[in-house]
């Protein structure tokens, strides 16, 4: 049997993992790919005293400290399908690699602890994929710890994200009561802490228990019996269209840690989430299974492999197929690029990628050629896929090297770095002093370690405020315009921008300087 382009696109499913920090994020990540063979033994982003670590969290930092600071790729191969998935950071500091992620995912995984219900990293994190229209498929964690009740954690689903639900399984008790899932969708109940063929027990067309058992008898199961006909006749219907809209949630109850509900989740999610579809170019509509190969890259990482001082771009695969050693055009420049180095993720593990379509996630080595947004395609047109969103920095250091002997390993280190996009550089006119910009205090404090860690340069990081970042659209500014109040830098790609001590700083600069036109990437999306 011949298997197409087609075959291979719709066997694709490509997602993102967003949740407020220490939902279990990481810890479902590491689950999933249990089940889909990547690992053997699952780590923990907190099991620093065995020595285990969440695979997801490669670098040094996300060790140390046990949380996500860079987005990571995973691909593993499940029941037919060909898994992505992207571990975004979950701490708010770094949700610009995160919303980036979410333009190159088809479907997004919401994780809700029990326990907190609706946070505010949650919130942001989901108005991003509302806005794109993205499907979210939910996942209350920690139901084996004491938390909210069930329907009142739907309640803030609807009420705080504004999106209807369907729980495809309902938890049977909580904490220490939990007993395990009674499964609507696959008409079953699954029981918590029963292994092998036991742990299923099937219903009978009226949803009750179909044999004898003990469960039968307890209040637990006479309570889940009614909120399970409260749910039937004043909840929501199912529907597969609402949910390729992102209209509807479905919610899956289980415990992450321990491992339940995980593969009951993950067979419906891949029954239900959309395989690559169709994206916005500055052409038109690209289809995934064009024969032109095309694909944007959503993320830069610097030293993966410290050893080798490697540089890796992450590409989107958005249509055709990808085959090692093929000649694409960087639709940015219109120069053509050998693609002779490529490689697979799970984390940091890597393997060399001969061929790969629409939906998949591959890494390209990278000599400088690339930048965050960059379009690389087989075609002529040189269409750009759709902008990736650039947030403005409001906070600001002034940093050197703490010995100028390292002055070399000084810049390496900060040019590289800063071309992830986690963090902006910027460079005084006057005096020539470098600035970094962040949107949160936690990315001067990765880059300070990485640059220990993995250029062996110590910084020196002065304070220097939140300020108010303004580019100007000229290529030229009379540099006399630079005072305490309002300082003109220039960016990495020597285009000027002035940094504002307040709004009371940017309006009497606009006052007086009618001529000089201002503007906010931001507001450009």
């Amino acid at each position: 049997m011949t298997i197409t382009l087609r075959d291979e696109v719709q066997s694709r499913k490509t997602f993102a993992i967003i949740s407020h920090p220490d939902a279990g994020k990481t810890t479902l990540t590491e689950k999933l790919l249990l089940f889909g063979g990547a690992i053997r033994d699952a780590g923990t982003v907190k099991a620093r005293k065995t020595g285990k670590y969440a695979t997801s969290d490669w670098m040094e930092i996300e060790k140390q400290r046990g949380i996500s600071v860079t987005s990571s790729v995973m691909q593993f191969d499940y029941s037919g399908f060909r898994v992505n998935i992207l571990d975004t950071p979950g701490h708010q500091d770094f949700s610009e690699d995160t919303y980036r992620t979410l333009m190159a995912v088809d479907s997004a995984v919401m994780i809700v602890d029990s326990a907190k219900g609706i946070e505010d990293q949650t919130i942001k994190l989901f108005k991003v994929c509302r806005m794109r229209g993205i499907p979210i498929f939910t996942f209350i964690n920690k139901m084996d710890r004491q938390g909210k009740a069930p329907l009142e954690l739907l309640a803030e689903l609807e009420e705080v994200l504004g999106i209807e639900s369907y729980p495809m399984n309902w938890p049977i008790g909580m904490g220490k009561d939990f007993v395990g899932i009674y499964d609507r969708f696959n008409n079953r109940i699954e029981q918590f802490k029963t292994e092998g063929k036991d742990r299923f027990l099937s219903l009978d067309e009226e949803g009750e228990l179909a044999t004898d058992h003990e469960l039968k008898d307890s209040p637990l199961y006479e309570q889940t019996l009614e909120e399970i006909m409260l749910l039937s006749e004043a909840g929501n219907q199912f529907s597969e269209e609402r949910i390729a809209k992102g209209e509807l949630t479905p919610v899956f109850f289980g415990s992450a840690l321990t491992t339940f509900g995980v593969q009951t989740f993950l067979d419906a999610y891949l029954k239900f989430a959309p395989t690559p579809q169709p994206r916005e170019a500055s052409s038109g509509e690209v289809d995934p299974i064009s024969k032109d190969f095309s694909g944007f890259i959503f993320k830069i990482q610097a030293n993966m492999n410290p050893k080798h001082r490697d540089r890796i771009a992450f590409l989107r695969i958005c249509s055709g197929k990808f085959e090692r050693g093929m000649s694409v055009f960087l639709s940015r420049t219109g120069k053509p690029i050998n693609l002779s180095s490529s490689t697979g993720f799970l984390a940091d593990d890597r393997n060399t990628v001969n061929e790969a379509v629409s939906g998949d996630i591959i890494g390209l080595y990278d000599t400088g050629n690339y930048q965050i947004g960059d379009t690389i395609t087989t075609s002529k047109d040189m269409y750009q896929f759709e902008r990736l969103p650039q947030f403005t920095p409001e906070l600001f250091v002034r940093v050197s090297a703490k010995n100028v002997m390292k002055q070399k390993h000084f810049h390496k280190g900060i040019h590289q770095l800063v071309q992830e996009g986690a963090i902006q550089l910027f460079k005084t006119v006057k005096m020539e002093e470098y600035f970094l910009g962040a949107v949160g205090q936690l990315q001067f404090e990765v880059f300070e370690h990485r640059m220990k860690n993995e250029y062996n340069v110590d910084v020196i990081m002065e304070r220097i405020g939140s300020k108010i970042t303004r580019w100007v659209e000229d290529e030229k500014v009379d540099e006399n315009l630079h005072s305490s109040r309002s300082i003109l830098v220039k960016d990495r790609y020597d285009k000027y921008a002035f940094l504002f001590e307040n709004e009371f700083a940017l309006r009497w600069f606009n006052d007086k300087n009618p001529d000089v036109k201002l503007y906010n990437p931001m507001d450009l999306r």
